[in-house]
């Protein structure tokens, strides 16, 4: 606690850390780097400053608010959460961690970190840095992936909070403190600076040379590869998107035409064709990757230029209609419409 007093990174939601702002910014650091999340925890509370707004907030705004954080599941269970909080208790957050745990989105970790770093409740905060930082500390090489392991760590550091630390001392500097030693000492790549540390003496992994060993995580699955052909289709100065469905990998977002397999040329012409689009140039453009957490996305992508045939038939309606398409100017797609950033090597 004593470093973390005097190593503690200046970042905008400690300096207020009101239950919203801790709220906010934990969903948004799920993740994601902490350099990333800046500007959009700035920009979100600029539009969403409190629980009403974010409840009142229309679906295609907050998803805009959230375009290129990725996960967006996440700012979904915060609207859900903000309705939840309106409704059920009266705009307040609540304060205990067991009923924040009701609320949609929020699981052990958050419920924590709001309940300590907000209301200054002795409960822990365990994320990743802290896992990894008692890990090492203590030399446990037991699986972190293990519900149980969670369980028993969260166990011993309320016991700690409630019995261990020095009366008067904030269980927010206490759970930060460990947080922070991880995020800026512990590190998860590369050397630890264990000559900053405060524990080095204590550290088991550092006496018997365990640091790159832990701590155990059972290997993820390999992720699956699909392939993808992308199309911008340009009518004069527009470019054609579409809505996602509403359930499923990037839910409700907007994006450029696309489809499952790798087409060719004559292939993605015909296709356009069959739509009653009259292509007027067809481009191939760079491949593209994006990766997901269970899925690779391998990408080709077309530029068409297009125009609508004045004789569609009916069945070209049809197939334009279940596409879904509309066509919009670049100025409209950045202020109203979120991209994720699996489209961007293809922004107009």
């Amino acid at each position: 606690m004593k470093w973390y007093m005097k190593n503690a990174r200046d970042l905008p939601w400690r300096e207020d850390p009101s239950p919203y702002h801790v709220w906010i910014s934990e969903i948004m650091l799920q993740q994601t780097r902490v350099e990333a999340v800046k500007r959009y925890y700035q920009r979100f509370l600029e539009t969403l400053p409190d629980v009403k707004a974010l409840a009142e907030c229309p679906e295609d705004v907050y998803l805009k608010l959230w375009e290129g954080l990725g996960y967006y599941s996440r700012v979904r269970n915060l609207h859900a959460a903000a309705v939840q909080i309106m409704e059920e208790y009266d705009g307040v957050i609540p304060d205990e961690y067991e009923t924040l745990l009701k609320l949609k989105g929020i699981g052990s970790y958050t419920a924590g970190a709001i309940a300590s770093l907000a209301y200054g409740k002795p409960v822990p905060a365990v994320d990743g840095n802290v896992f990894r930082v008692l890990t090492r500390v203590s030399g446990d090489e037991t699986d972190i992936t293990k519900p149980s392991f969670r369980t028993e760590v969260e166990r011993l550091l309320r016991n700690l909070l409630e019995e261990g630390v020095p009366e008067g001392v904030s269980p927010r500097v206490f759970n930060q403190g460990l947080m922070e030693l991880g995020a800026l000492v512990c590190v998860p790549n590369g050397e630890p600076h264990c000559s900053e540390c405060p524990w080095k003496e204590l550290c088991v992994a550092r006496k018997e040379g365990l640091i790159d060993k832990l701590p155990v995580k059972k290997k993820a699955k390999a992720r699956r590869i699909e392939e993808r052909t992308v199309l911008l289709i340009r009518d004069g100065d527009k470019v054609a998107i579409h809505k996602r469905p509403a359930k499923g990998l990037l839910a409700g977002l907007y994006e450029f035409p696309n489809h499952l397999g790798h087409f060719s040329e004559k292939e993605t012409l015909d296709y356009v064709r069959g739509m009653g689009y009259s292509p007027l140039r067809i481009k191939r453009l760079a491949d593209s990757v994006h990766i997901f957490s269970h899925v690779e996305w391998h990408m080709i992508a077309y530029y068409l230029l297009v125009e609508e045939e004045a004789f569609a038939s009916k069945e070209q309606k049809e197939k334009a209609k279940k596409e879904n398409l509309i066509f919009v100017d670049e100025k409209e797609q950045k202020e109203k419409y979120a991209v994720p950033s699996a489209f961007h090597a293809y922004k107009f």
